[in-house]
């Protein structure tokens, strides 16, 4: 007993002294076995800090902003109207030709991946630069080089002449992170050079809007504007992300692109300069219960094909619009973003499996993978308001298909307004829906539309399958 009261003392005065280390600041080493269940603290931040800081790069640009902007024409505007520059008088030696180009700097980060003198960062940060600077943490500054920029997914490859300074980073493995797992972020935030902030890994798999491949990791280590470009650590040093992303109007909110994403296009740029990607030509998107209603669909997961580029790939390997598409290359396919980034993979020119559920039967088709080809095909445009449903149509026009971002040659019954309370509204359908079905039968036209309508007795059901701009496939239910 006595033993058993001393072990329990003794438990109790180290976890006391822990605490006091911990809320005064002083680093503790704390390694706890998973299967234990206690809680992971990361081991001595500043030692960390200071092993990876000289592989970390501030990156100044300028860049040549044409027409003055609002800077300019503040003060060389006229207050009182006119166009006149009001100094001409005092100054007459300025000249009179109005705005002209100027210089605009800005301020990013990025990580060294090689002694070659090869640094990662972010596209936006490098683009349309007439000068980089690239500064080591030991003030060391050089010109830089663009090697390579990639859009789709805000990277790019600078490169410094090697020196005897460089030191590069290590990449770990961004798929094996965990959320909750510590991670360090290092970088300039408003032009803070070497700020090192820590924080876990919120959520991953993230989807932001920023570009058709999004699969960011979430972290609430502290970032800011000017770490575009710097590196998401793991607590071994290892780079596991790319900061790239804030949400303005949040806090401990930022997004890093995950690094087995990342140096997979960084070796293509390396490589060639460029980024290449598989394209099958369609339009995808995630099935919904009113989807798989619609098409009679029985499978769990998979993506629903929305559209179909007339000449490309999927076309020619025999893909039609309603298809599911469950796999690739024998690889599971359970969302529009895993069907997205699979085919990216892929090198233009492979011939690939695509397998589809169409009509309820699995089948296998062969699309060799290419690029897209656009084409623009005229459409006549009348209008028509009907009222039973409270809608106003009109038949879609190319201008206002491009406005709207559906296909070029894209047929059907644009819905311009919806009444308030009306059967349409409340059915789900909104105005800039595109209808291109009712009750499973093609409509094109202001003409088609009232032909089919009317074949429905009252009381029946209709059913509108629509485009939504800039979306997917809605299916509307409604009785006439």
């Amino acid at each position: 007993m006595k033993w058993m009261r001393h072990n329990r003392y003794l438990s109790i005065l180290t976890l006391w002294i822990a605490a006091i280390f911990l809320t005064t600041g002083i680093a503790v080493d704390v390694e706890a076995a998973e299967s234990d269940g206690t809680l992971m603290v990361p081991m001595n931040i500043s030692k960390l800090a200071e092993k990876v800081r000289p592989a970390v790069v501030n990156i100044r640009t300028v860049k040549t902003m044409s027409g003055g902007g609002r800077v300019f024409r503040h003060f060389y505007g006229n207050p009182f109207g006119g166009r006149d520059n009001p100094f001409k008088d005092l100054f007459p030696q300025l000249p009179d030709e109005g705005p002209h180009d100027f210089k605009q700097q800005s301020l990013g980060s990025g990580f060294i991946i090689d002694t070659e003198g090869y640094i990662v960062t972010n596209n936006h940060v490098v683009e349309g630069a007439d000068e980089i600077k690239v500064r080591l943490s030991n003030e060391k500054e050089f010109d830089a080089e663009v090697i390579g920029r990639d859009p789709n997914t805000d990277l790019a490859l600078i490169r410094i002449a090697p020196n005897k300074d460089l030191v590069a980073l290590e990449t770990g493995d961004s798929d094996s992170l965990r959320v909750g797992d510590w991670v360090l972020a290092i970088g300039s935030p408003f032009g803070l050079e070497q700020t090192v902030t820590a924080g876990i890994v919120s959520a991953k798999g993230r989807v932001i809007g920023a570009g058709p491949y999004d699969d960011f990791i979430q972290t609430d280590a502290s970032i800011n504007p000017g770490n575009s470009g710097g590196p998401l650590l793991d607590m071994n040093g290892r780079v596991v992300g790319i900061n790239t992303a804030i949400i303005a109007s949040g806090q401990g909110i930022g997004f890093a692109i995950p690094v087995n994403m990342a140096m997979n296009i960084v070796g293509q740029l390396k490589k060639s300069g460029e980024v290449t990607r598989g394209w099958l030509g369609v339009g995808i998107q995630d099935l919904t219960d009113e989807l798989k209603e619609y098409y009679k669909i029985d499978q769990e997961s998979g993506v629903l094909i929305s559209q179909i580029y007339e000449g490309d790939p999927a076309d020619k390997g025999g893909i039609k619009v309603g298809d599911v598409v469950i796999a690739v290359d024998g690889n599971p396919v359970k969302s529009s973003r895993e069907l997205s980034a699979q085919i990216a993979n892929l090198p233009v020119g492979k011939k690939t499996s695509i397998t589809l559920i169409r009509e309820g039967k699995e089948k296998t088709v062969e699309v060799t993978l290419g690029k897209r080809d656009n084409e623009i095909q005229r459409v006549g445009s009348d209008r028509r308001n009907n009222g039973d449903l409270g809608l106003e149509l009109r038949t879609l026009d190319p201008e206002t298909a491009q406005r709207l971002g559906f296909e070029s040659d894209a047929k059907g019954v644009l819905v311009t307004d919806v009444a308030s309370g009306g059967k349409a509204e409340n059915a789900g359908v909104r105005q800039g829906d595109l209808i291109i079905e009712i009750n499973r039968e093609p409509v094109s036209s202001i003409a088609e539309f009232q032909s089919l309508m009317s074949k429905i007795k009252k009381g029946e059901a209709i059913r509108f399958l629509m485009k939504r701009p800039r979306g997917g496939f809605v299916v509307a239910n409604m009785t006439k």
